[in-house]
């Protein structure tokens, strides 16, 4: 096999693959290719992430040829690797106790005082190849082989902000509270990722970094991490209050691109296309926030008089009792109150007001991202008590008809996928297996991806793959064989291959969907992605 080469990532991403091993100066070209590329005056390019040894690159396939961008691609891959200056940066660390709860176990593995393995931590000169897992999050290299250990067997359910671990010869800072397997070893108080900073992150890939050893107490939480208080901010003008927040209800835009090289997921609406529907039948450009309710509606009262638009699934919408019709604008006074009951059909409904979701932008976007804490309602869902602002009115429209576009899943969809980026590590026969079942949603799932159950795919060998990026509807083959579909919440990297990725167009028919829903996936060629995409996009705008 070739290197370097450039692989389909479905038909909104491609992937710049170099030699397949973590290497310093594989690295250093990926970082330098990646930066050529952000040069590039090239509209319709989303975001450009360099991982170990690869760049991953995101457009928009309506307004750039991908020919444009494999252009693009060719002419950055002539820029000299040159390494640019990078900066040493000093990190403290507390090591031990309560800071560090795994260096006992650490040391009793490799056979050494705790001391030696605090000693070998602090004396090397690390680099960061990439970020990713977390916001912020620094994949560092490499560890001394003699206390390279592997991850916990059975991962933490909590590991604290600024925890300290190592997962073989990779050391990293979490940035924020998270579940995480690796062996938290020390903790810092530096501030790791802070979205009011500009770089959000303290790390770039590139960096060196030196542990140095703190003997104070370092175990309060690190400041400047997401989150904040406990009401989101709101002006004084039209607003609506949360009555009953419903099962999940989160404020979500198109998502918050630009920002993948430093860990930070997407995010943005599940189903981008009645997202975008509603806000076009109240007259609201695309991007404007709304909120997407998960299966069980919320309870809104309306402080002010608005329009508001309800797409997606149907959860049965109601106004001071009075049913409110799928995909029309409808007016609503001061002090209604919208009701949402008995599920017809789709998992997530996504109610558009005039003047969209008024809350404070976080790098770029409104979308809420639970798990890292970022934007909508101080990072988290709706809870009741919460008062939401609302944009200006936009002068009123005349709606003579409104054409039925409505995403409809029944028990479940078909979607289309191109292979790739890494379907060569999978067998002929794996890729039939793939093509030709039908698998269940499990219970096991959420915004970030869909466990499927069903029949297994398995790779042609065992061997680990490097961690590379991820894909907006790419399936992941983990080790058991049962795929994982990536959404919108997706980490931005992962260590498991990616064996084909939803197309555009079909990415809001997963986003209908529920556990306990099926899935079939059907080959097609870019040339159908493109068309479908087009004739989805065509649709959100199909108001007369």
């Amino acid at each position: 096999m070739s290197w370097p080469r450039v692989r389909d990532a479905g038909d909104s991403a491609l992937l710049l693959e170099l030699e397949p091993v973590i290497d310093e100066s594989v690295n250093q070209r990926a970082i330098a290719i990646a930066a050529a590329l952000r040069r590039e005056p090239i509209a319709g390019i989303r975001d450009v992430v360099p991982t170990y040894r690869s760049v991953a690159v995101h457009f928009d396939p309506l307004a750039v040829d991908v020919e444009v961008v494999r252009d693009a691609i060719a002419r950055a891959r002539s820029t000299p690797a040159i390494a640019r200056d990078s900066r040493l940066l000093e990190v403290p660390v507390t090591y031990g106790g309560d800071a560090g709860p795994d260096l006992a176990d650490v040391a009793a593995l490799v056979g050494v005082p705790a001391d030696d393995v605090i000693a070998r931590h602090v004396s090397r000169e690390y680099r960061v190849f990439m970020l990713g897992f977390l916001p912020g999050f620094a994949y560092m290299g490499s560890v001394d082989p003699a206390i390279a250990v592997p991850r916990r067997a059975s991962p933490r359910t909590r590991v604290p902000a600024g925890s300290v671990g190592i997962a073989g010869q990779q050391t990293g800072i979490y940035p924020m509270e998270s579940p995480g397997g690796w062996q938290i070893i020390g903790r810092t108080e530096l501030a790791i990722f802070d979205p009011q900073r500009t770089p959000a992150a303290v790390f770039a890939p590139g960096d060196r970094v030196r542990f140095v050893r703190r003997e104070t107490s370092g175990t309060r939480t690190p400041a400047g991490t997401p989150g904040g208080a406990e009401s989101p901010a709101y002006s004084t003008g039209r607003a609506l209050t949360v009555l009953s927040p419903g099962l999940f209800t989160t404020v979500q835009d198109s998502g918050r691109w630009g920002h993948q090289s430093e860990g930070v997921p997407v995010s943005g609406a599940m189903d981008w296309f009645s997202h975008r529907r509603a806000n076009a039948l109240v007259g609201n450009r695309p991007d404007a926030a709304s909120l997407e309710a998960t299966l069980l509606g919320p309870e809104l009262r309306v402080e002010h008089s608005a329009t508001i638009a309800v797409a997606g699934a149907n959860l049965t919408a109601t106004i001071d009792g009075a049913p409110v019709a799928m995909e029309r604008p409808t007016s609503c006074s001061a002090g209604s109150v919208l009701r949402f009951g008995q599920r017809h059909s789709g998992a997530r409904a996504y109610v558009a007001f005039d003047g969209g979701i008024d809350v404070p932008d976080v790098l770029g976007s409104k979308s809420t991202h639970v798990r890292s804490g970022l934007g909508g309602c101080n990072g988290r869902a709706l809870r009741a008590g919460d008062r939401i602002s609302l944009g200006a009115a936009e002068p009123p429209r005349v709606f003579r008809h409104t054409s039925s576009n409505e995403i409809d899943v029944r028990g479940g969809a078909r979607l289309r996928v191109l292979l790739g980026p890494q379907d060569e590590l999978f067998s002929p026969e794996a890729i039939r297996t793939l093509l030709q079942s039908r698998f269940t949603i499990s219970t096991a799932s959420d915004r970030m991806g869909y466990r499927l159950s069903g029949e297994r795919v398995t790779r042609s060998d065992g061997g680990e793959m490097i961690s590379d990026a991820t894909f907006l509807g790419a399936v992941q083959i983990p080790p058991s064989g049962e795929p994982i579909l990536l959404l919108v919440d997706r980490q931005t990297v992962g260590g498991y291959p990616q064996i084909a990725t939803v197309i555009t167009a079909d990415v809001p028919l997963a986003g209908q969907l529920a556990p306990g829903d099926w899935i079939e996936f059907e080959q097609c060629s870019r040339v159908e992605a493109i068309a479908a995409l087009e004739a989805r996009e065509a649709a959100v705008h199909a108001i007369d």
